[in-house]
């Protein structure tokens, strides 16, 4: 069995379909009040595209549902009915490779948001996500997104544009791939990192918890590469290595290696 039929297996064993009971059945909890609900989902593009008014009402049909670590949310190529914001834990957006490499795409934590894409198009989940710790997230379904578009062209137009603008940035991601090398490369992951929501902060700067391999996978490197990168900017002074974790003093310093290696 492959790992891609494996997980599904999880999937199906432990969670059932992904898609939600109607509401007209029981409600599963639902996190704190409202303005909590529409906070955590303000992150989201497609919220972006609403006014204050079709926020809070789309808000409201949010529910909550809870992961153990190591859980799978979705699989890639399962289908996209709904988005999720993370209320507590850390998700991992990767995707697997015909010869069952990992690629990780994103670490996410809370207040950050995932799915919308899928949810818009009613496509296939284009990555895997899965909980990298005990992780509740709050879900919207795509029902619920598009019974308000119906009502509202403007936030329709809107939310193309924004569309777009995902768009541009999906290839400036691709561009890096295909052209930049391993250091510029790493170093436009660490800053991504670094500037992400809930990033924790030291005396000595940001921190991050990435492993190498981890680090790796993100950039489509091997461990080897990593290594060397990273002990070359620690003698510089551009990073520090301590007790598990990468320290980056100086902000500056690694965003001119993402543009001059």
């Amino acid at each position: 069995m492959s790992i891609v039929e494996d997980r599904a297996q999880v999937v199906e064993d432990r969670r059932g379909p992904e898609r939600p009971e109607r509401r007209d059945r029981p409600q599963q909890h639902v996190a704190g009040t409202g303005e909590d609900r529409e906070k955590l989902l303000s992150g989201c593009f497609i919220f972006q595209a609403l006014d204050e008014r079709d926020r809070r009402e789309l808000a409201s049909y949010a529910y909550c549902k809870s992961y153990r670590a190591g859980e799978p949310i979705f699989l890639m190529g399962s289908a996209g009915q709904s988005m999720m914001a993370i209320v507590a834990g850390s998700v991992r957006i990767s995707v697997v490779t015909p010869n069952a490499r990992e690629i990780v795409l994103a670490d996410l934590s809370k207040g950050e948001v995932f799915g919308e894409m899928a949810l818009i198009d009613g496509g296939e989940r284009s990555a895997l996500a899965t909980a990298l710790t005990n992780t509740t997230l709050l879900v919207l379904d795509r029902r619920d997104v598009f019974a308000l578009l119906e009502r509202q062209p403007k936030s329709a137009l809107k939310l193309l544009e924004l569309l777009c603008k995902r768009l541009r940035q999906s290839d400036e991601r691709m561009t890096e791939l295909a052209f930049l090398d391993v250091p510029s490369r790493l170093a436009r992951t660490l800053i991504r990192a670094i500037d992400s929501p809930g990033c924790p902060v030291c005396a000595q700067g940001a921190k991050l918890s990435f492993s190498q391999s981890e680090l790796a996978n993100m950039i489509g490197s091997s461990r080897e590469n990593v290594n060397r990168c990273l002990k070359a900017w620690q003698r510089r002074g551009v990073i520090d290595m301590k007790n598990g974790w990468l320290i980056i003093p100086d902000r500056a310093a690694l965003q001119a290696l993402a543009m001059h290696p």
